[in-house]
């Protein structure tokens, strides 16, 4: 077990982050957010594509581009409109789904100009060639990069075709694999630099990974191999990774990567998890500590230094902090942290920005033009309060910097279920085709949208409609009628209950414990670790599962939480009664 201008709460459609202090409200600790005025819904019929599930600003128009492809994860887009896409292996992070038969690659042709793909072709090499996919793509000097495994590999096109038909030519090999963060995406700009991500394989860098209480290490030694940008050359083949070309550090996963047309670096931070979960006594408001770190922006530039593990962004105080591994107090020391790189932007905690593009062409309104478009992965772990994200946001800069507030610019991905494995759609890749269209790629069901603009050219910056198909929270009142395991009461259950749905267990099991991308169905009655004996299961969430049989993440002890004994015993009273309620 295991995230017209006015003042909004922030759970409410929050379209800019405050930050200041002030936004602390005595009550509820609010934060106020500077709202962008509410966009009308766009006219019925306005758009040529139907219902897509998503919801536009006025003006913009959405096609479902193709659909059903699998895991699907970054985009690339050739000058001639062909869309290519990598996909991943379903049986570590997506537990539910099968790897493809065929390559993981993917390219896609709209040959009649409807806005849909009709020839889509896998290539590349296959699950049994050894291939579990990967995440990063691009486009250079007629040849198809994509990451595979530990390596970045390129195939060559052949002259005025689409599908690559060779073996690939391996770029770099050797890249770290494992971990919490084991993708590698990368950006090429036009000079052939090759700039990758290596994502950190830690939370915080501790010695026990995730586990309550545990200072973390000092030195990080993991910041030798990961935790930053790398620089490479796509020019150049048979490269090996290695400690010396890394290009800035201190960034725990930078997913997204894109440049800007003066050639500046973008990069996206994943903020660190389990603040309020690991470290409960420095963080005793559960409000504020859902919202802490935030998500950030990045301006890299080498040899700069982004925080990680030592700090992390408070959107509250705009500024970095001490994280609790390091000595931190809770948000007041800063320490080191005032010598570290902040974000050019930040967005609210755990949303998981997965990409990155900022907007170069000129198809959308001017006031669009060099901003940054962000594909939002969505929340696991803002227990208690609901999960989020599930969007593709808009921020607006200029000169490097941020030049206002962001919005929510495409909404209603999840669908009416926000809670840990139950979103119909999670958006995770973003490319720009040479006709100024934006395509957003979705890893659960692997459905690309082709977003358009048909309105007029001067439109202002505005926020897509709220969805209205959001399910309501959930209701505690099934405890009751849930079964007593020997031993236990009634009244266990019901508190166990509430503290699985309102803690790190929901966050990877889900809120109603059937399972979710990072922790299996409680509610089988064929558990994987224990006979189903209340014992046993008390056992293992007091020891945790370092290495799980099925999924990616292990679980810490107590599930990354400060569990007393009479929490420990209600929690593993409700996990009893949820495997061997009745089925309907």
């Amino acid at each position: 077990m295991s995230h017209g201008a006015g003042e909004r709460n922030w759970r409410l459609r929050p379209v800019a982050i405050g930050l200041g202090a002030a936004a602390l409200m005595a009550a509820g600790a609010t934060l106020a957010v500077q709202a962008q005025p509410k966009a009308p819904m766009a006219k019925a019929g306005a758009c040529a594509g139907g219902d897509t599930g998503i919801t536009l600003p006025p003006g913009f128009c959405a096609t479902v581009f193709a659909d059903n492809l699998g895991n699907t994860r970054h985009l690339a887009v050739a000058a001639d409109g062909a869309v290519y896409a990598n996909s991943w292996n379903g049986s570590s992070y997506f537990p539910r789904s099968a790897a493809p038969p065929d390559g993981f690659l993917i390219a896609l042709q709209d040959t009649n100009k409807d806005g849909k793909a009709d020839k889509v072709t896998h290539f590349g090499l296959t699950p049994a060639e050894g291939s579990k996919g990967g995440t990063g793509i691009g486009l250079y000097k007629g040849a198809v990069y994509a990451e595979m495994n530990d390596k970045i590999v390129r195939y060559a096109l052949p002259a005025g075709g689409v599908v690559p038909a060779g073996k690939p030519q391996v770029v770099v090999a050797g890249m770290p694999l494992g971990g919490d963060h084991p993708m590698h995406p990368f950006v090429i700009n036009a000079k052939g630099q090759l700039f990758v991500d290596m994502g950190t394989a830690t939370n915080s860098c501790q010695p026990r990974n995730r586990v309550a209480g545990v200072p973390g290490n000092d030195p990080c030694s993991e910041l030798t191999t990961r935790g930053g940008t790398w620089l490479y050359s796509a020019d150049k083949v048979d490269q090996a990774f290695s400690p010396a070309e890394r290009y800035a550090t201190g960034i725990r996963n930078g997913m997204g990567l894109s440049f800007d047309t003066s050639g500046r670096l973008y990069a996206t931070q994943h903020g660190r998890d389990q603040l309020l979960q690991n470290w409960g006594k420095l963080y005793t408001d559960a409000k504020v500590a859902t919202e802490l770190p935030a998500e950030e922006l990045l301006l890299v530039r080498q040899g700069g230094d982004y925080g990680w593990p030592f700090c992390y962004y408070d959107n509250f105080q705009k500024k970095l902090v001490l994280a609790p591994e390091y000595g931190g107090d809770g948000g007041k020391a800063q320490g080191v942290c005032a010598q570290k790189q902040a974000p050019v932007a930040a967005f609210p905690a755990h949303w998981a920005p997965n990409d990155l593009k900022i907007y170069n062409a000129k198809a959308f309104p001017a006031a669009y033009q060099g901003g940054a478009f962000i594909a939002f992965h969505g929340s696991w772990n803002r227990a208690p309060a609901a999960q989020d994200g599930f969007n593709v946001v808009f921020q607006p800069l200029k000169d490097g910097k941020a030049s206002g507030n962001y919005v929510v610019f495409a909404d209603g991905f999840a669908g009416p279920n926000k809670a840990s494995g139950k979103a119909i759609f999670r958006p995770t890749g973003l490319a720009v085709g040479p006709d100024g269209a934006l395509y957003i790629s979705d890893d659960v069901k692997g459905r690309i949208w082709k977003v358009t603009y048909q309105g007029p050219a001067g439109a202002p910056i505005a926020a897509a409609p709220a969805p209205t198909n959001v399910a309501e929270a959930p209701s505690t009142s099934s405890a009751p009628t849930l079964p007593t395991p020997p031993g236990a009461t009634a009244e266990q259950v019901a508190k166990g209950m509430g503290l699985f749905t309102g803690g790190s267990c929901a966050a990877c099991h889900g809120q109603d414990a059937s399972g979710g991308a990072i922790g299996p169905n409680l509610t089988t009655g064929s558990p994987l670790w224990t006979d189903g004996s209340l014992a046993q299961i008390t056992d293992v969430i007091s020891k945790g599962v370092p290495a799980p049989k099925q999924y990616r993440s292990p679980m810490p002890p107590m599930g990354g939480a400060q569990l007393a004994p009479d929490d420990l015993a209600a929690i593993s009273a409700y996990v009893w009664a949820v495997g061997h309620k009745a089925k309907p």
